[in-house]
């Protein structure tokens, strides 16, 4: 499949708006794709629209070579092409609450590199509560299969061309405040029981391809 390029649309959560009830709410879904996402993908767009150099590149490639692209629009593309990778990987990371935890490779990868998936899941979950401000917690994986818990702020990303990121949880207030307000920790228990494992087993075991 061809990477996407300039113009960046609106990607459609892959469920429907009511069905990450009762952890995430219809009203949290749409504040938060249907403005907050979609305003990164138009303020990325708007930035990239003098420079038609950087329109051949897929998100991917203008975010791995943030350094090279010109002084005037590095800066809207890191927090806004970050803002659409980070939200795009978010959404698609989740699935309804059905009870799932890993399996296969994966599975035996974090009983691996954490101990046991509730030893994983505690460090996912101090890492998502004890990120200070606006940011994310990820789980991603080097080419090796060895697996790592990261911490980025605002709309950063992880180094792409070292780690393949599996899923991620948001810890930008707007994500879960007009649910939890404050109460960051209960949305992030919650938001355990909607990764989509099998997405991110899948992302596993294509680690590393480009």
């Amino acid at each position: 499949m061809q990477a996407e390029t300039y113009p960046f649309v609106v990607k459609p959560l892959p469920y429907e708006y009511d069905e990450l009830m009762p952890v995430l709410d219809e009203e949290t879904l749409h504040y938060h794709h249907d403005k907050h996402y979609k305003t990164y993908v138009d303020n990325l767009n708007r930035a990239l629209a003098d420079y038609p150099e950087l329109q051949k590149m897929s998100l991917r490639e203008l975010l791995t070579h943030i350094e090279t692209l010109p002084s005037g629009v590095r800066t809207a593309v890191q927090n806004n092409g970050g803002g659409v990778y980070n939200h795009e990987l978010y959404f698609d990371g989740m699935k309804g609450v059905a009870g799932q935890e890993p399996s296969g490779e994966l599975a035996d990868a974090i009983d691996r590199d954490f101990g046991s998936y509730k030893q994983w899941k505690e460090q996912m979950k101090q890492a998502a509560v004890s990120r200070f401000g606006s940011g994310w917690a990820w789980l991603v994986s080097d080419a090796a299969g060895q697996l790592s818990i990261v911490q980025t702020a605002n709309q950063d990303v992880p180094d792409l061309e070292e780690y393949t990121p599996l899923f991620l949880v948001d810890v930008w207030e707007h994500a879960y405040y007009l649910q939890y307000q404050n109460r960051r920790a209960d949305y992030v228990e919650g938001w355990f029981d909607l990764i989509n494992w099998r997405k991110a087993a899948r992302r596993y075991e294509l680690r590393g391809a480009k």
